[in-house]
């Protein structure tokens, strides 16, 4: 009987340690969330702002380094297949002839790493 005590204390435990580190890899997440910077990408988008670049393109990384986990919120295409440093048809239709490239909704674009001061100013978008 005994035994049996101890096997159930011995999952409870270790119940307790996978819900704590859950919990904190959940917080941690969330910790680096900046509600600033989120909103400031959310209005880029909803400026009509869309950022061209490719998964192999050392600037555009830094421009996504710049927004942190807020870059999701940024309406991005992807110029490249994985593996492949080829421009896909849909940047080709775009006629993007860099990475990063940063197009807004009145058509006029620019090209390179850009401050999100830039960005802001362009579109509009207080950060």
């Amino acid at each position: 009987m005994k035994k049996n005590v101890s096997s159930w204390m011995l999952y409870a435990v270790a119940v307790l340690v996978v819900v704590g580190l859950i919990g904190f890899v959940l917080s941690q997440q969330s910790a680096n969330v900046d509600p600033k910077t989120d909103a400031f990408a959310q209005c880029l988008t909803d400026q009509g702002v869309k950022m061209y670049g490719a998964w192999w393109c050392p600037h555009c990384k830094e421009q996504k380094e710049l927004f942190g986990k807020s870059f999701s919120k940024i309406a991005y295409t992807e110029c490249s297949v994985p593996g492949s440093n080829a421009m896909n048809q849909t940047c080709k239709d775009a006629k993007i002839e860099g990475y990063p490239t940063w197009e807004f909704k009145d058509g006029t674009r620019v090209s390179g790493a850009q401050t999100l001061e830039n960005l802001g100013k362009k579109a509009e978008c207080s950060l």
